[in-house]
């Protein structure tokens, strides 16, 4: 079973090194992050929506892990989150269903009451050098 906030963690770890070895593409990819994530017609939360479901749809581990961590700290309820999985599962079909849950249990992981006190413990949860909407900074 995967752990996905550590998960989460070992990701932002692994961007920043590499970052650090590509500045150039990931401090680009950060800005298309930041403006393709911020406040506009549609809100933040809609769209970290609209990434997790495609995140399912392509079958990307680590995106669902940002992306429902990221939908969250935009503020998406489970009920949102779990009709994005629905609208992922009808777009991608059987490989969906296994990436919707997935998604599921990342979500039952990353609003698991202890795992909330642990991040609050820290600035961006593990000392870790990149978020990603840090990554512009990069």
């Amino acid at each position: 079973m995967k752990n996905y906030p550590e998960y989460y963690e070992h990701l932002k770890q692994l961007m920043g090194k590499l970052g650090g070895e590509i500045s150039g593409p990931m401090g680009g990819f950060g800005h298309l992050h930041k403006a393709a994530v911020s406040e506009g017609v549609l809100s933040a939360k809609v769209k970290e929506l609209i990434a997790l479901g495609i995140a399912i749809t392509v079958r990307c581990d680590g995106c669902i892990a940002f992306h429902v961590h990221d939908a969250l700290q935009a503020g998406a309820s489970r009920e949102e989150v779990a009709e994005t999985i629905g609208v992922a599962v009808l777009m991608g079909g059987g490989p969906s269903v296994v990436y919707g849950s997935e998604a599921l249990e990342a979500l039952e992981q990353f609003t698991n009451e202890d795992w909330r006190r642990t991040k609050k413990k820290s600035k961006n949860g593990s000392g870790a050098r990149v978020t990603a909407l840090e990554l512009e900074s990069i």
